[in-house]
C-alpha cells in the first residue's frame, strides 16, 4: 500500500509546484478563456479540487459526499486555490499513510445522487488509482494552458523516481520531508 502514499505524497509537490507558478499570473489571466475541458485555469483547476473532495469524502466513507460536491464554492484567486488545494492534499496524505495489508480488499461506496446504499461499489485500490490518474490529467491540462501565458509551466513528473532526488530537494525541505531510506 505504499505506493498510495508516495503517489499522494508526489501529487502534493506537484500540486504546490503548479499552483505557485499559477500563483504568479494576474486574476484576469487566472480566469481568462483558454482551450480546455474546462476552458480556463480557473475551472480547469477548481474542478480538480472539487473532485477531491468528493472522492476523498467517499474514501472516508462520509455521507455528505454528493452534498460536498454540489456546494463547492469555486476560489477565486490561486493563493485561495493553492491554500485549499493543500489542505485537500494533506487530507489524502494522511488516509493514505493509514493505509495497511489487507485495505486492498476494502470497498468504497459513492453517491452519485440516489444516496451510498445504491451508488456504485468500488475497490479501493481502483478508486485511488482513478484519483490519481484525474489529478494527473487536469493537471496536464493546466500545465498546458500555462505554457499559453508569460510564466514557464514547472516540470511536474519528477516526484517518484529515487533518482530524480536532486531536482525535488526544495519541495521536499520546504515540507519538512525527507526522501525514504
Amino acid at each position: 500500500m505504499d505506493i498510495f502514499l508516495t503517489q499522494a505524497r508526489a501529487s502534493r509537490l506537484a500540486n504546490r509546484r503548479l499552483l505557485a507558478a499559477v500563483a504568479t499570473l494576474s486574476d484576469a489571466d487566472f480566469h481568462a478563456p483558454r482551450t480546455g475541458f474546462f476552458p480556463s485555469l480557473a475551472r480547469t483547476l477548481n474542478h480538480l479540487l472539487n473532485v477531491d473532495h468528493y472522492y476523498i469524502a467517499a474514501l472516508h466513507g462520509d455521507a455528505a459526499m454528493r452534498s460536498l460536491w454540489a456546494g463547492y464554492v469555486p476560489a477565486r484567486t490561486a493563493q485561495e486555490l493553492a491554500v485549499r488545494q493543500d489542505e485537500s492534499d494533506q487530507r489524502l496524505i494522511a488516509f493514505c499513510a493509514g493505509l495497511r495489508s489487507g485495505d486492498e480488499a476494502r470497498v468504497v461506496a459513492f453517491d452519485r445522487g440516489a444516496g451510498m446504499e445504491a451508488g456504485p461499489l468500488e475497490p479501493l485500490v481502483r478508486v485511488l488509482a482513478h484519483l490519481f490518474m484525474h489529478q494527473t490529467h487536469h493537471r496536464g491540462q493546466a500545465h498546458a494552458m500555462l505554457a499559453g501565458t508569460a510564466t514557464k509551466p514547472p516540470q511536474l513528473d519528477d516526484f517518484i523516481l529515487l533518482g530524480d532526488h536532486a531536482h525535488r530537494e526544495v519541495d521536499m525541505a520546504a515540507l519538512g520531508w525527507a526522501e525514504p531510506v
